[in-house]
Parts: structure tokens; C-alpha cells; sequence
């Protein structure tokens, strides 16, 4: 459902200082027509992903070499706030980046569909649906975001456990955290839901441990019934895990990114739900406890019929701006930036699981997550709309704090989505 939203003043003062180019300081507005090119992203701007803006600049240059390439990187914090207004000015950058799922589907607007100019791409590229609406692609994948359980296996040991083979039940995985805590004090999770994106990450990593099959696939579909019971013990879980002290202390003061992955990298929690992303992923664990240490698991079983499975959509993907002058210029430099030879950077170099299917990983972690994708399905987060999620990490806050019951929040949801 389109929604119409007023902009403060000062955002779009801001946006008219930039040139709707830049909050850091741009002062180039899209002009494809005089061989320029805009992009706007929270990437570029990081130490990990210089070297796949350099492949992707690079790869464009050959097919396009009097074309200028301008990528602005904005704060992850102001970003959706300031191409918000940018699309209430109908001008801005050419090329932008979105996280899959709700954040790109309320704004195809102001996109352009991408599927005349992307068709050579969509066997070599995976995770297309979270930036699919109406049939229509409107961007093109970058990485696959998963919500997978990672697990500390030096714990494991420490309690007398074997980490090469962890708990497929609820209560064998309770278990062995009760067995955890006793002999290293450890919490079960490590929890970060200062933000309200813990809700997000509970919800889609366990949701197959709950959901039959078909629940799990109509909810994907958008016929979710809000009422039914296991969408109750769900969120009634997420409640008693807190209540039973099996996350650390603080979660509603602890930032996801990034205090709550480092209570994991620490070893005082043994497991954490995590990204299959450039942050919070194998790779940051990796550093601190060793690949060796880092493992990785799906949902254990928590209600009778479901099938436990890896949840993963495209992560982060470039759209074209719907005012841009050229739009297959601007296409083709969306191709450039999910090139192989870029992609396999962003890879090496971020530990980001990419959306080419042809980039080999060898780390443990990594192959153990490649395996799942073959039986992955949608997160379940992704498939509400960004107003929904919203408001689940507002009441997943309260629910915790015991300010609203389960089925005060779930009612309050239930009216959000079918809205």
C-alpha cells in the first residue's frame, strides 16, 4: 500500500543544501545526460567495500569509459529519512540502495523496473524475491541476509557437550544452555533490542521451529492470521526466554549493532542470532573466537510439524531512480556493481555471503550456510511491511518490560498488517 508521508521542514533544507546530492557535502545532483552518475549507499563509504566499489567503477568504466561514477555514501541511521525527501522532490541520485523486503516495496513509486535490463543476470544471481513487488524486479541483489543461530563451540566443549553435533529439539537445545551456564556462566543468547530489531531476528530464525510448512508458506504469501496459536507461542516464547534468564541482562538497553554481537565475540553468551551479511556474520566471529569455534545451526524444533529451515532473502540491492535521464545507463551500472569480479571482493574482503551463486566460500561457517540456502526459505520478518516492523520492535520492547501481553501486541499487529 502506498503511504503518503510529510516530510519535515528541515529535512528537506537539508536535501536542498546537498543539491539532493549529499548530506556529507555532494554538491553533484543525477546528470546522466553529461556523462554522470550518482549513487547514494551506506556502503561505500566503509574500509571493507573499497575494493568492491573499485571493481564495480571498474567493470562500468570498460562499457562506459566517459561516464563519471560519484558514489555518496550516507549515515545507515538518516539514510531512508533522506531519500525519503529526495523522493518527495522527485530528484536525487540515479542508482540508491535498499535493504530487501518492506524498505524497497513501499517506495517502487519512485523506481524503475529493472527486469528488460537485468535478464543475462537472473540465473548467476539469487535472492531476486525481496525486491520483487507485483511481479516486477525493481533491484538488483548484492548479498543474501539470513538469520542463522550461531554458536560458540568452545563452550560447548567447556561443558562436556559436542559441538559437532548440537541440540534439534527445543528442549535438548535449553538443555545444553542450562549445561552451558553451569559451567561457564554463559548466557544461552546474547540479545540486542535497543533498536527493536531482536524481534526481527527471533521472529525469522525461529519461526520455522514453530510454523508447519504451510503456516510458514501463507505467511510468506501475506495470509497471515495473527489469532492462530503458533503465531502466539512464538511471540509467548520470545517473552519466556527473557523471563527465564536465558538472554544476557539489559536486552532492551542493548544495542544490536553492535554491543550485543560483541557479548557473543566475548564468550559470555553461547549463541546469537546473527546476519549472513557484512556485519554480525561468520566472519567478525571468526576474528575474535576462531573459525574453529564459530558454528552455525538452524531453528531446533519447537513445535510438533515444523521443519526447521535457514531463513534468507537478498540483503541489500542497487534500484534506479525513476527520474533518472538514462535509465539503461543507469541499469547497466547496477550490473557493474553485482558483477562477479565485484562481488567476489565484497566476499573476501567483508565476509558478506553474496548473491552470486558462482563466488566459492571454503570457511566452515560459510559452507555449512551455502548447504542451507538449497532448502532456505524467506525470512519471515521481510515479508511485512517497514510501518509493521516498526511497530513489532516498539512491542517486542514492551512485551519484554512487561508493559503489554502477547495478545494486546499481537491484536495491534494483526490490525498493522491487514492495513
Amino acid at each position: 500500500m502506498k503511504q503518503r508521508v510529510l516530510w519535515p521542514a528541515a529535512v528537506a533544507a537539508m536535501l536542498a543544501l546537498a543539491g539532493c546530492g549529499s548530506a556529507t557535502g555532494s554538491e553533484s545532483p543525477s546528470d546522466a545526460a553529461s556523462g554522470k552518475l550518482v549513487v547514494w549507499d551506506w556502503k561505500s563509504g566503509d574500509k571493507t567495500a573499497t575494493a568492491y566499489v573499485e571493481k564495480a567503477k571498474a567493470d562500468f568504466a570498460k562499457k562506459h569509459p566517459g561516464v563519471t561514477v560519484e558514489f555518496v555514501a550516507q549515515p545507515f541511521d538518516q539514510y531512508y529519512t533522506l531519500l525519503g525527501a529526495a523522493i518527495q522532490a522527485g530528484k536525487g541520485p540515479d542508482v540508491m540502495l535498499f535493504n530487501g523486503g518492506g524498505q524497497i516495496r513501499d517506495r517502487v513509486d519512485a523506481l524503475i523496473p529493472l527486469d528488460q535490463y537485468l535478464g543475462p543476470d537472473k540465473e548467476r544471481l539469487a535472492g531476486w524475491d525481496a525486491f520483487t513487488k507485483d511481479g516486477k524486479v525493481f533491484a538488483a541483489p548484492v548479498t543474501l541476509q539470513g538469520h542463522p543461530i550461531y554458536f560458540n563451540k568452545d563452550l560447548y566443549k567447556k561443558a562436556g557437550l559436542d559441538p559437532q553435533k548440537p541440540a534439534t529439539t527445543w528442549n535438548g537445545f535449553t538443555a545444553d544452555c542450562a549445561a552451558i551456564t553451569r559451567a561457564t556462566k554463559a548466557t544461552c543468547f546474547s540479545l540486542g533490542n535497543k533498536e527493536g530489531a531482536g524481534i526481527q531476528f527471533f521472529l525469522s530464525a525461529l519461526g520455522s521451529g514453530i510454523f508447519s510448512p504451510q503456516e510458514y508458506d501463507d505467511w510468506i504469501a501475506g495470509k497471515r492470521d495473527w489469532n492462530s496459536p503458533h503465531v502466539k507461542q512464538l511471540f509467548q516464547l520470545w517473552k519466556d526466554v527473557e523471563a527465564g534468564g536465558l538472554n544476557n541482562k539489559g536486552g532492551n538497553s542493548t544495542t544490536m549493532f553492535t554491543d550485543a554481537f560483541g557479548i557473543f565475540q566475548a564468550g559470555k553468551a553461547t549463541n546469537i542470532i546473527g546476519l549472513m551479511s557484512d556485519i554480525g556474520h561468520w566472519k567478525d566471529f571468526n576474528e575474535f573466537l576462531g573459525p574453529e569455534n564459530v558454528g552455525v545451526m538452524k531453528s531446533p524444533v519447537i513445535a510438533e510439524g515444523a521443519v526447521p529451515s535457514l531463513p534468507f532473502d537478498g540483503g541489500i540491492g542497487y534500484a534506479v531512480a525513476k527520474w533518472t535521464k538514462d535509465p539503461a545507463l543507469a541499469a547497466d551500472l547496477v550490473r557493474s556493481l553485482t558483477s562477479t569480479d565485484a562481488l567476489t571482493a565484497f566476499y573476501t574482503n567483508a565476509g558478506a555471503v553474496v548473491s552470486d551463486t558462482t563466488v566459492k566460500a571454503a570457511e566452515p561457517a560459510v559452507t555449512a550456510l551455502v548447504a542451507d540456502l538449497k532448502t532456505g526459505k524467506p525470512a519471515l520478518h521481510v515479508a511485512l511491511s517497514s510501518k509493521t516492523i516498526e511497530l513489532m520492535g516498539r512491542l517486542s520492547q514492551q512485551i519484554l518490560d512487561g508493559s503489554v501481553t502477547v495478545d494486546a501486541a499481537l491484536k495491534q499487529l494483526g490490525e498493522s498488517d491487514r492495513s
